[in-house]
């Protein structure tokens, strides 16, 4: 995949990326900011303090510089020469400016990282919880590079600019202002030349950037086709290599390499040369300062020290500018990253819990109450239920089935047909278009979202298990079962036996992946942690379509105890394996066209009928 516009390598960003509402997201960033008020106020008053110090050390110095040269001056008529304790108690002066400095730049710099850490953590934190609320077609449209994209690299982008920015801005803001003071205390004249000095050096950045901008983003542009071409070059070796494109691949690479290239060097030089042209505009400014200070020494205006302090005021004077200007470009940055967290903050979430709760009297009490998981024993109706993932496109038009506790349904039919989409709607993924779903006869929507669920067991055909021992995996299912429980489910799924195989038996250690244990142990371990779970109802994504026909049967095995007194949706992919179920719905085009057990669909000559037999040919 391509790399996006603006990004490079790793997540860096890339200055000059901006926010498509600079204003609004900055509002709501000020707005979480408020949070910090105290701390920011603080952060400013430290930073003010810190730099005002450090700005009055020149004027400080060439008090120093003065005495230095008015002793050496009396010296030279026959005085008394320097006056070391004079220049001593200065130097002292400005040790204590500097030293206080350090220590109000230390203390900002620890309350600003506390700042933008506590924001980060706190982004995090609602983003986290932020994805738990979001509806399934949310992320039926955005990649989970994107996701991920907002709680890693935009936060962390986020934070660290923040932290930059912020105390960068205000020390600029005081710097210019507080050097422009002191220069103007010590000379309005070298201050007007000073000043003249900018537009010059503005002009001719404006120049170097108006030029070298173009090529940026031509060298932008084509790194993200070298990068892509080399992700598909590497993913696609084999191919490649069997129809021997190695040579055309390479002369692709090579052409958008040298357009990299040239893009790259050009607007490399080009930046490059800001810093010669700053300095030699710099060093004219100085030149010209020396000159009208000594000129200004000489008619008594001014002290020789006040040249060497006015000398450093113009050189802090530049710098402030320079960081404004990067700062500016850091500020777009953090915007665009804070716009796209504040977006994945606002979209809209689905409902969590039910506006009008299912009710039921209790029979000890004789009072209503909600109805809970627990209350619930498998009855499912579906009334004429009707969908779509799209307002104008519904590909489920007139579902009505009614299933009984502890059956066993099968769902069968050609990819599209729907089967995935009504167990999704079964557990409100989805909620419907028309019609209803129920449990029980009270209505799903009548149930809030985390509780409906808590009636729902799956085990699906991607086997999904976490770092950590065995024994954590399947106890998964049910946090507070005991070690004997864990062990009973285990045996119930037939995965005892091989467990105990293994180094450390229960308490092996499984990898990030999983990859220490086969495929078909993993199916019977999520089946044992079903079985722990002890749900009233299951969904089975038939899990036996990638391992061996031994495992196979000892997977079904497995199965078949877990889905024992239990209603059970099996999404069937071969249709071998649901011959015993007692109800069989078969879906084309998101309608029930036929159904009943194997027998007599079998018996019906019709779409099933075809369907199986087509599987035993292709095995044939």
């Amino acid at each position: 995949m391509t790399p996006k516009k603006g990004f490079m390598g790793h997540g860096k960003p890339v200055f000059g990326e901006t926010a498509k509402d600079f204003n609004g997201t900055l509002k709501k960033l000020v707005s979480y900011l408020s949070n910090y008020y105290a701390a920011i106020v603080a952060v400013i008053i430290f930073t003010i303090g810190s730099t005002l110090f450090n700005i009055i050390g020149p004027k400080v110095l060439g008090k120093a510089t003065t005495e230095i040269f008015n002793g050496l001056i009396s010296k030279v008529n026959g005085g008394s020469g320097i006056d070391f304790d004079a220049i001593l108690k200065i130097l002292l002066i400005l040790l204590a400016l500097y030293a206080a400095s350090m220590l109000f730049g230390y203390i900002q710099g620890f309350i600003m990282t506390g700042i933008s850490q506590k924001m980060a953590f706190r982004l995090r934190k609602e983003l986290s919880e932020k994805i738990n609320r979001l509806p399934m077609n949310y992320y039926d449209t955005k990649t989970y590079g994107e996701i991920l994209s907002r709680i890693t690299n935009d936060v962390d982008t986020l934070g660290m600019s923040l932290n930059q920015t912020m105390t960068q801005l205000i020390s600029s803001i005081a710097t210019l202002i507080g050097v422009l003071v002191m220069m103007l205390s010590i000379s309005p004249l070298m201050t007007l030349i000073a000043i003249l000095i900018l537009p010059i050096s503005a002009g001719l950045i404006g120049f170097v950037v108006k030029h070298s901008q173009k090529y940026f983003m031509r060298q932008q542009e084509y790194l993200g086709h070298v990068n892509g071409q080399v992700e598909e070059a590497f993913g696609g070796h084999n191919v490649i290599k069997l129809f021997n494109h190695e040579e055309a691949v390479l002369n692709d690479f090579t052409e958008t390499n040298e357009i990299l290239y040239q893009s790259a060097w050009k607007s490399q030089f080009l930046s490059g040369m800001m810093h010669p042209i700053m300095s030699f505009v710099g060093n004219l400014g100085y030149v010209a300062v020396a000159v009208v200070g000594g000129y200004l020494n000489i008619k008594k205006v001014i002290e020789v020290g006040d040249i060497q302090s006015f000398i450093q005021y113009v050189r802090q004077f530049t710098q402030p500018v320079a960081q404004i200007a990067q700062i500016s470009n850091m500020l777009q940055s953090t915007m665009a990253a804070a716009e796209r967290v504040f977006e994945f903050l606002e979209e809209t979430e689905e409902e969590q819990t039910a506006k009008n709760h299912a009710t039921l009297v209790d029979s000890k009490s004789q009072t209503l109450r909600n109805v809970t998981p627990d209350d619930l024993i498998g009855t499912v109706t579906f009334n004429h239920v009707k969908f779509g993932y799209q307002p104008n496109k519904i590909i489920i038009n007139d579902f009505s089935a009614s299933v009984k506790q502890g059956q066993k349904i099968a769902i069968v039919g050609p990819t599209g047909a729907g089967k995935t989409t009504m167990v999704k709607l079964l557990m409100r993924f989805y909620d419907t278009t028309a019609g209803q779903i129920l449990i029980d006869g009270y209505n799903i929507r009548d149930f809030d979202r985390s509780e409906l669920r808590q009636a729902f067991g799956m085990v699906l055909q991607d086997t999904w298990l976490f770092k950590g021992t065995i024994m954590e995996n399947i106890r998964y299912g049910r946090l507070d079962a005991t070690d004997e429980e864990v062990i009973e489910a285990a045996k119930a799924a037939h995965a005892h036996h091989f467990i105990q195989t293994l180094p450390g038996g229960y308490q092996m250690e499984l990898n990030e992946e999983a990859s220490n244990v086969s495929q078909g142990q993993k199916q019977l371990l999520t089946i044992a942690r079903a079985i722990l779970a002890d749900n009233k109802i299951l969904i089975l994504d038939e899990a036996t379509s990638s391992v061996d026909t031994r495992t196979e049967v000892q997977i079904q095995k497995a199965m078949d105890n877990l889905m024992m007194g239990r209603t059970s949706f099996i999404i069937a992919h071969r249709l071998s394996t649901i011959r015993n179920a007692d109800l069989i719905l078969v879906l084309k085009d998101g309608d029930i066209i036929e159904q009943g057990n194997h027998d007599a669909l079998m018996k019906q000559h019709g779409f099933y009928a075809n369907l199986y037999n087509s599987q035993f040919e292709e095995t044939a």
